[in-house]
């Protein structure tokens, strides 16, 4: 069997080729297999790729360290947006468009998989304009009403009006990869989001801070190395599928444009993205009260909301893999199956990123050493690793919850559970800074949001109904490797 190899992971030709019709149903591992191992051999690829976005993370932050303090809290105004663009386009309405796609195929109806991928692109294209559009438009009041001031506010607006420009090339790019995930393709998503990871850091750094003859542009810089970047991985995984080599192809013969395809996308992605949406909202809300404590703690609680950024993307790949191994379980009326699924990823992701968090709140300049020598910085930053840090095993909780949710197509439960944290921090911030409290009180607040976060999303899932034991019998189950 002949494969390529992208990034040192190789992709069989057999992942290459459009299924054929087959008379009788084949053995399908995704629906077949034993539970743990499949969901430990779905999971290593997106660990892979994640890892080197946990490269990107370190050296984005670290190299905006070098351009100083104010650069630091400038990125911490910016984070949170860029955030809400990645995982509502990868994690919340991707999460919808690997459902849709992993239920068709469950179901094994081959030529609604591929028409739903097509209605996926036309959905990530136009939201993709929306997000360039709003925050061209509002995004240098919206950074201002958030605290940002003189150079801080100018550096932050430079790095989103080259960021959102290329709105589309994102929503593209994990548009692409979420097609191919709902088929149970991980690894070549995983390849081109690690060589993607690898060129941001190089053309990110030598952008941001110039090298020979490439002047140092600043922020602008930084943000202009992403998106060139995304463009190539956008490109290749477009290729991909558009040349019938994915077990889906996004043009089938006789496509129209159907309401009821963008209905199975957004009944999923459509509620999810409230999750981001809310949990930005929550960031904002926090960043914003800190922001009132200067600038110094605000940099150092960027560096530690990187951390949690980074330890929750570990949760992020469990939970990427399981919603295929979900979605098709329940196309294939198999709900036992999809619950016992649901509780092993949301086992493997609280335990993994719970020990991380403890280590580093043990350990804080493990982590704080890599970004600054500042001691009011590094100060800030260690009294939130130290407070927060452990609770991360909530977080990476509700992340696997969320997306095993996705894949059953039963969001609102864990879209709820972000919104009581929304109120949690909004009320628990208001009372605090009415009261003067120090800036550690509100680190407390953020750790006890999460366990509100992470319980209330364990317990939406726990007490929904996904659906009778009796499902559609499959025409054709697909065989993935």
């Amino acid at each position: 069997m002949s494969e390529i190899t992208v990034a040192g992971l190789a992709v069989p030709d057999a992942e290459m080729q459009p299924l054929p019709d087959l008379a009788a149903p084949a053995k399908n591992a995704l629906l077949d297999h034993a539970i743990l191992p499949t969901l430990l051999r779905l999971t290593w690829p997106n660990v892979v790729a994640l890892s080197a976005g946990t490269l990107v993370v370190i050296a984005e932050t670290s190299y905006i360290g070098r351009l100083g303090t104010e650069s630091l809290a400038a990125m911490a105004l910016v984070f949170p947006f860029v955030i809400l663009t990645m995982t509502m386009s990868g994690g919340a309405m991707g999460g919808g468009v690997s459902s849709a796609i992993a239920r068709a195929l469950g179901a094994g109806d081959h030529d609604r998989a591929s028409t739903l991928a097509a209605h996926a692109l036309m959905i990530g294209i136009c939201l993709g304009l929306v997000f360039t559009i709003g925050m061209l438009a509002f995004g240098p009041f919206l950074l201002q009403a958030l605290g940002g001031r003189g150079s801080v506010l100018s550096q932050a607006t430079g790095y989103i009006a080259i960021f959102f420009a290329g709105g589309v090339i994102p929503w593209l790019m994990n548009t692409f990869a979420s097609i191919l995930r709902g088929t149970g393709n991980m690894k070549l998503p995983s390849a081109i989001t690690l060589n993607s990871a690898v060129l941001q850091i190089i053309l990110g750094g030598v952008l941001g801070l110039g090298l020979g003859p490439v002047p140092q542009f600043g922020m602008p810089g930084v943000a202009a190395g992403s998106l060139i970047a995304y463009s190539i991985g956008a490109a290749i995984m477009g290729w991909y599928v558009f040349s019938g080599r994915a077990r889906v192809r996004p043009m089938p013969r006789s496509f129209r444009i159907q309401r009821g395809m963008f209905f199975d996308i957004l009944k999923v992605g459509a509620i999810a993205c409230f999750s981001p949406l809310q949990s930005v909202l929550t960031i904002t809300i926090f960043t914003h009260m800190l922001a009132q404590y200067g600038t110094e703690v605000l940099a150092g609680y960027g560096i530690g909301a990187r951390l949690e950024f980074l330890l929750t993307t570990l949760a992020f790949a469990v939970g990427v893999a399981s919603v295929p191994m979900i979605g098709m379980a329940i196309g294939a009326g198999r709900v036992a199956r999809a619950r016992r699924i649901a509780w092993t990823a949301a086992s493997m992701s609280f335990v993994v990123v719970g020990l991380l968090g403890t280590l580093i709140a043990i350990y804080p300049d493990l982590w704080v050493n890599l970004f600054t020598g500042d001691a009011a910085v590094r100060t800030a930053s260690q009294q939130y690793l130290a407070v927060a840090a452990p609770m991360y095993a909530f977080l990476g909780l509700s992340t696997a919850t969320y997306f095993s949710s996705q894949g059953a197509a039963r969001v609102l439960g864990p879209v709820l559970a972000q919104t009581a944290r929304l109120v949690f921090i909004g009320i628990g911030g208001w009372y605090l800074l009415s009261i003067d409290a120090g800036s550690r009180s509100l680190f407390w607040l953020a750790a006890a949001s999460m366990v509100v976060l992470g319980g209330l999303s364990a317990l939406s899932v726990l007490l929904t109904p996904w659906g009778s034991k009796s499902g559609p019998v499959p025409k054709v189950r697909p065989v993935l490797s």
